[in-house]
């Protein structure tokens, strides 16, 4: 990948899971596969580079998890700062002109969207699907030096938001008549809990 000028795939998971029953929902397993694992699977293909965010203490676990993918890691450098904080983490080591956001608790995200969703967002600040009347910044896709812009702005205002980001990125909003051709309003959900994982498994 020549540099500024690729694809980027950052995946969010440098969070605590703290409503996981006390264990790391990255590597909680759906259907016999690390959740982190089905997520960087359905992004690889839209990308040129696969960065993962999280925290030093998580590293060996995602790599282990993440056995034969070629992907490199944004380690946050102040803990506990929420998603925005991971997305600066990981834009920073971004090598692409563009980078896909994913989360890494989001495991029904085809590379399909994401690929249309880079379409849109060429020539822009980046791209966001609208579901439910609501702009959505995962999965998304952003310009890395705009993103990176916004992300300072926000750090100013509501450190943790992800509103003040999208607000201050400005991005493309994708309606919902066209990310409905490629995924139902269920691949937005997040598996935050053990009964997200339940209902995450039964929509497989």
């Amino acid at each position: 990948m020549n540099a500024d000028t690729g694809r980027t795939g950052v995946v969010v998971a440098g969070g605590r899971s703290s409503r996981f029953a006390g264990a790391d929902k990255a590597l909680a397993r759906l259907e016999g596969t690390p959740l982190i694992r089905h997520v960087v699977d359905d992004l690889a293909p839209a990308v040129d580079e696969v960065v993962v965010n999280c925290r030093g203490a998580q590293r060996d676990a995602l790599e282990a998890a993440l056995s034969g993918f070629e992907v490199r890691f944004a380690e946050d450098r102040i803990h506990d700062r929420g998603p925005l904080a991971g997305v600066r983490s990981g834009l920073r080591a971004a090598r692409g002109k563009y980078a896909a956001l994913v989360a890494c608790d989001m495991p029904h995200v085809p590379a399909s969207l994401l690929s249309a969703l880079f379409e849109h967002a060429r020539h822009r600040t980046g791209a966001a699907p609208r579901v439910d009347e609501v702009l959505q910044p995962f999965p998304a896709v952003v310009h890395v030096r705009a993103g990176l812009d916004a992300c300072r702005e926000a750090f100013t205002r509501h450190p943790r938001s992800m509103r003040e980001f999208l607000d201050s990125l400005d991005p493309v909003a994708v309606p919902e008549r066209v990310v409905g051709a490629f995924v139902t309003p269920d691949a937005f959900a997040n598996v935050n809990t053990r009964a997200d994982l339940r209902a995450a498994t039964e929509r497989r």
